[in-house]
């Protein structure tokens, strides 16, 4: 099969799959991905822009947030989807890694990368968190949640495994301290940390402007 076809089939999946899904995680999301991902790799050294553009494309395919916690079922759902199409042992094992890495694990606990394809499609995905469209992602996902938006009461939490931060029932506003404002610096490339930067400063413009607001202070001072 061709490479062109493949994508196409993956591309038809991955937009069936995740039709439905309004918490932020959907096609769009993984379109936005694959874009980032697809420019951070021109910029990169050598790479397979197969794999990068495979892997952006089945990250959530069936993210553990939507499957009861299950951390294999994303690689799992991938592994038959691409043997059903007939795609080389090493390239899905080579997916099935990153899809593994990918996730974000707790303030507490460094993970990485283990290729460079790996690493484009971790810091597109991690783009996609910050930034305007993340902080809109993020509310998206504390309303599916049924969380509150913000507790002054209740204090951000550096999570040291990942069964602790898959759990948290935090409101929203705490998620830009135990993740959102910690990407900026645990970007792997230099095209995605040129393109974070920018991004976390609207995190940081959107804080300020939120509890200024929240405490009233933004009328009070004029």
């Amino acid at each position: 099969m061709k490479a062109e076809e493949l994508v196409a089939l993956t591309e038809e999946k991955v937009r069936t799959e995740l039709a439905s899904n309004g918490s932020g995680h959907d096609w769009y999301h993984v379109e936005r991905v694959r874009k980032a991902a697809m420019y951070i790799a021109k910029y990169e050294g050598n790479c397979s822009l197969l794999v990068v553009e495979l892997a952006a494309l089945l990250h959530d395919i069936a993210d553990h947030k939507y499957h009861d916690g299950d951390e294999e079922i994303g690689q799992k759902t991938a592994e038959n989807f691409l043997s059903e199409l007939g795609v080389e042992e090493t390239i899905i094992d080579h997916i099935k890694k990153i899809i593994k890495e990918i996730s974000f694990k707790g303030a507490g606990v460094r993970s990485q990368m283990s290729t460079i394809e790996g690493k484009i499609v971790q810091d597109a995905d991690r783009l996609d968190a910050i930034g305007a469209i993340g902080i809109a992602r993020t509310f998206a996902y504390g309303g599916y949640k049924n969380r509150p938006m913000y507790d002054p009461n209740i204090k951000p939490v550096c999570h040291t495994s990942f069964a602790a931060y898959k759990v948290s029932t935090a409101p929203t506003i705490n998620h830009f301290y135990e993740k959102l404002l910690l990407l900026k610096d645990l970007m792997n490339t230099k095209t995605g940390k040129a393109i974070a930067e920018k991004r976390h400063n609207v995190l940081t413009e959107f804080l300020s402007n939120f509890y200024q607001e929240w405490d009233g202070t933004d009328y009070q001072s004029e």
